[in-house]
């Protein structure tokens, strides 16, 4: 089992990184196999509406959000990590995450997604924590994946990688997120090994307010 951990801070090696390592480190301890995908500091445009990938099953934008969706597909589970800017996520992360999620639903039914468990990450020097976890978690509800949580809000304090160090109860949410995720995959494997089948799918249904 494979976990694709995805840090959303324009630092490769920032407090957002140091988050993800926390988690990664249990979850290789547990046994998973782990990568943490960085997605650059180069701008990340957003989705513009095209519709281009319901023909071309990928984002019209051929840059790191097709190359992540290869990955997403051989992945179970992800994390999600993004440093507080403005009291929400990196420009760059939402860029990613809206192509990202619109066009493999759009394009290939959430193929890469459905049912698989994502968390949230988040690293701020001093607030923005929650609205910023908030908005996060959004892209993980409407895409049918269970969100796996710790025993408090999935964030870290720091400015720097370092300060990180500090923050011990942050560090500590961050390797009970590893074990809660990879409790959850290791069930799912058991499920799946005992014949449970996944739910029932219903056709979509969606409904314009203004007609």
């Amino acid at each position: 089992m494979k976990v694709l951990l995805v840090n959303g801070s324009p630092h490769k090696n920032g407090s957002t990184n140091r988050a993800l390592q926390e988690v990664e480190k249990v979850l290789l301890d547990e046994g998973l196999e782990t990568e943490i995908y960085w997605i650059g500091a180069k701008p990340v445009g957003g989705c513009i509406g095209c519709f281009k990938c319901e023909q071309l099953k990928k984002c019209v934008f051929e840059d790191g959000v097709n190359e992540f969706r290869r990955k997403a597909y051989e992945a179970d589970g992800f994390v999600f990590g993004s440093p507080v800017h403005y009291a929400g996520m990196s420009g760059n992360l939402v860029g990613f995450m809206d192509r990202l999620f619109f066009s493999e639903f759009i394009g290939n039914g959430n193929k890469a997604f459905y049912l698989k468990p994502a968390a949230a990450v988040v690293a701020a020097r001093r607030s923005g924590t929650t609205a910023t976890f908030s908005q996060m978690l959004k892209y993980f509800t409407i895409h049918e994946m269970p969100v796996i949580s710790t025993r408090y809000w999935n964030m870290v304090h720091g400015m720097e990688a370092g300060e990180v160090e500090q923050d011990g109860e942050g560090l500590c949410n961050m390797r009970v997120l590893g074990h809660n995720m990879a409790y959850f995959l290791k069930c799912r494997e058991a499920a799946e090994r005992a014949g449970v089948p996944l739910p029932k799918r219903e056709e979509p249904i969606f409904t314009n307010f203004v007609r």
